[in-house]
C-alpha cells in the first residue's frame, strides 16, 4: 500500500459512514425534494441519526460520529440540488451534537436519545433561522399577523403567539426520539446478512458517476470575497436606500453570479420558489394592512412582501455561489496542514466508493415499503464497505483476468493454468468450479480446493428450500463455507498464486467469494488469477480497484502462450526456470 495513502482506522471508518450517509442524502434526498414531499428534511435527518446510532454499536472509535458528519457534509456538494450550503451545515451540526451527547453521557441509550433530540432540534431551529436570514425580521411580523388571522377565523386563542411553533418543535422531537429508538434497535440486532442481488451493469455505474458532473470552475479568493461583500452590501441597501437602488443593485449582482456560475439561478427556477413568492407577497399586502397597528396600506404590504422575497432570492443564490468557491483546492490544502490533514484523503476515498454504494442501494420502493429492514441491511454491510475502502487504498496491480462469454472456455483454461502452475513447482491455492453435466445438459457446478484437491457439489438446478440462488442455479450453503475456507487468508499465506473461478454478479453485491477476494487483496501480496464474464469485466476491475490487470480472452487462447505470458507478468519462477 502506498504510504502516502494511509488513513488511521477512525478516518477510514468515517469515510465509510460518511459515504453511506451521503448516498441516502443524494439519492433519497433528491427524490423527496423533487417531489416536494413535506418535512422531507425530517426523514433525511432521521436516516442519518439511525445510521450513526446503529453503526456506533459496532464501531466504538471516539470522534467517529463528527468525522462521518463532516465527510457526508462535504460529499453533499455532489447533490443534484443547487442549494447545498444549508444542508451541509445541517448535516455537520447534527453529527456534532450527537457526538457531543455521547461524549458527555456515553455511547449508551441515554446518550443516543439525548443526542438525537439535539440533532433533530438543530434541523428545526436552522429552518427558523433560514427564514429569518432569508426574509429578515419582517417574517416575524408576518407570522404574528398570520396567527392573529387564524385565531380570528377559527375562534381560538393561543396562550402565546409562539404556540404553533412550539407544537411543531414537539413534532420534530418525536421524530428524534423515534429515530434514536430505531437506531438502538438496529444496532442491537444487526447481523451479517447477504445483500440481495441487484441489476448492475457498466451503464448504470457510468450514469451514477456522471450524474453530477458540472463545468470546471476556476476558484478565486477575490471572487469569494466579492461575492460575500456584494451580498452584504445589497442587504444593507434594503434598509437604508430607496427601492430602485437596492432592486437594481441586487439584480445586477444576481446577473453577474448567473454569468460566472452558470447554475446559480437554478433554485429560482423551481415552481416551489415562485409559489412561495406569490403567497408571501399577497399575505403581506393583506395581513400587514389589516392587523398591524401602524395601519399600513396594501401597497406598503406589497412592497414589504417584494423586499422579503428578493432578499430570500439574493441569499439563496448568494450562499450557493459562496459554497461553490469554498470548494477551492487551496482551502482543502489548508486542512492538510492542520489536525484535519487526513480529511482530504478520507474524502477522496469516500468519493471513489460512493458510486458502488449507490449502485448497491435497494430500490426506492423497498426503502419506502420496509425502511427498517433496508437500513438494517445497510448497517450489516458496513464491514463489507470498510473492506471496499481499504481496497481503494491498496490498488492491487498483479492480477490476471481470464474473460469471455458463457461457454467460452474460461473454466477449462483456468483449470489448465492451475495445473501447469502446480506441475511447475508453484504453490497454488484457490478454487475452480467446473460444470456438471447430465445427458449433455448442465445441471450445476462442483467446487475444487486447489490446495487440497478436495471436491464437493457447489450448485444445482433443482431447488431445495432455503438455498440461495443466482440465476437458475441454487447454491449449497456447506459448499459456500467450504469455498470461503479454501480462499481464506490463513490458508493461503504461503501460496505463490491464487485462482478464483469465478467473480461475477454475486461477488459484485458482496456475496459469494466477494469478501474472500477483499481479504486476499488487502492482506496478501501474491498474484491473483480470476475468471470473469466479459459483461462484468470493467465492473470487477473498477469495483476492486485493480491497476492495469492482464486480461486474457479465453476463447481461442493457447494454454502454453497464456502460461508464459502470466509468468512474465507476475514475475513468478517455475521449477524449470529455477533449475536453469
Amino acid at each position: 500500500m502506498n504510504p502516502d495513502r494511509h488513513l488511521n482506522i477512525t478516518w477510514l471508518k468515517a469515510a465509510v459512514m460518511g459515504c453511506l450517509w451521503a448516498s441516502s442524502e443524494i439519492v433519497l434526498g433528491s427524490f423527496l425534494h423533487n417531489l416536494h414531499v413535506p418535512f422531507s428534511s425530517i426523514f433525511l435527518t432521521s436516516i442519518g441519526i439511525i445510521l450513526l446510532v446503529s453503526v456506533s454499536y459496532q464501531w466504538k472509535e471516539k470522534g467517529l460520529i463528527w468525522r462521518s458528519g463532516l465527510i457526508c457534509a462535504l460529499m453533499k456538494s455532489v447533490s443534484p440540488s443547487a442549494v447545498i450550503f444549508g444542508p451541509m451545515i445541517a448535516i455537520l451540526f447534527e453529527a456534532l451534537l450527537l457526538e457531543f451527547s455521547v461524549r458527555i453521557i456515553g455511547k449508551n441509550m441515554l446518550g443516543f436519545l439525548v443526542g438525537s433530540l439535539l440533532a433533530m432540534s438543530w434541523n428545526f431551529f436552522q429552518k427558523i433561522a433560514n427564514y429569518l436570514i432569508f426574509y429578515g425580521l419582517n417574517i416575524v411580523e408576518l407570522y404574528s399577523s398570520l396567527v392573529k388571522f387564524a385565531e380570528k377565523q377559527l375562534q381560538m386563542h393561543f396562550s402565546t403567539v409562539w404556540m404553533p411553533i412550539f407544537t411543531l418543535w414537539i413534532f420534530y422531537l418525536f421524530f428524534g426520539l423515534l429515530s434514536a429508538a430505531i437506531g438502538i434497535y438496529i444496532g442491537n440486532t444487526a447481523v451479517d446478512k447477504s445483500v440481495p442481488l441487484l441489476s448492475s451493469d457498466k451503464k448504470t455505474m457510468a450514469n451514477i458517476k456522471s450524474r453530477n458532473q458540472t463545468p470546471a470552475l476556476r476558484f478565486s479568493f477575490a471572487w469569494l470575497a466579492s461575492n460575500f461583500l456584494g451580498m452584504i452590501a445589497v442587504l444593507l441597501m434594503m434598509n437604508f436606500s430607496p427601492v430602485f437602488w437596492w432592486l437594481g443593485s441586487g439584480l445586477l449582482l444576481i446577473f453577474i453570479w448567473a454569468f460566472r456560475y452558470k447554475t446559480a439561478l437554478r433554485p429560482l427556477l423551481k415552481p416551489k420558489f415562485w409559489i412561495f413568492f406569490v403567497s408571501i407577497t399577497m399575505l403581506s399586502s393583506f395581513l400587514f394592512a389589516r392587523f398591524q397597528s401602524s395601519q399600513l396600506t396594501i401597497a406598503d404590504g406589497l412592497l414589504i412582501g417584494l423586499q422579503m422575497n428578493f432578499r430570500a432570492a439574493l441569499m439563496i443564490v448568494g450562499f450557493s455561489v459562496i459554497g461553490k468557491e469554498l470548494g477551492s483546492p487551496v482551502i482543502r490544502n489548508f486542512f492538510i496542514r492542520t489536525s484535519f490533514r487526513q480529511l482530504p484523503l478520507a474524502l477522496e476515498i469516500a468519493f471513489e466508493t460512493l458510486p458502488f454504494v449507490i449502485v448497491n442501494l435497494p430500490p426506492l420502493k423497498d426503502i419506502f415499503r420496509k425502511p427498517i429492514g433496508v437500513i438494517r441491511q445497510i448497517v450489516a454491510q458496513s464491514e463489507f464497505w470498510l473492506e471496499k475502502v481499504a481496497l481503494t487504498m491498496k490498488k492491487k496491480s498483479n492480477v490476471v483476468i481470464i474473460t469471455g462469454e458463457i461457454g467460452s472456455g474460461k473454466t477449462s483454461l483456468i483449470s489448465a493454468l492451475a495445473l501447469r502452475c502446480k506441475e511447475s513447482g508453484i504453490k497454488t491455492g484457490g478454487i475452480i468450479a467446473p460444470a456438471v453435466y447430465k445427458n449433455r445438459e448442465k445441471i450445476g457446478y462442483n467446487l475444487i480446493d486447489l490446495s487440497t484437491n478436495r471436491k464437493m457439489p457447489l450448485s444445482q438446478t433443482n431447488q431445495i428450500e432455503g438455498m440461495a440462488s443466482v440465476g437458475r442455479y441454487f447454491f449449497i450453503q456447506d459448499a459456500i463455507i467450504f469455498g470461503r475456507e479454501a480462499l481464506s487468508v490463513h490458508q493461503n499465506m504461503d501460496m505463490q498464486i491464487i485462482f478464483i473461478d469465478e467473480i461475477g454478479a454475486w461477488e459484485l453485491q458482496g456475496q459469494g467469494w466477494g469478501t474472500c477476494l477483499n481479504d486476499l487483496i488487502i492482506n496478501c501480496e501474491m498474484p491473483l488469477i480470476l475468471s470473469v464474464r466479459k459483461k462484468f469485466l470493467e465492473l470487477v476491475v473498477e469495483s476492486w480497484v485493480l491497476q492495469n490487470p492482464l486480461v486474457i480472452e479465453a476463447k481461442g487462447a493457447s494454454e502454453d502462450e497464456s502460461f508464459k505470458t502470466i509468468m512474465q507478468f507476475t514475475c513468478l519462477k517455475t521449477l524449470e526456470s529455477t533449475n536453469h
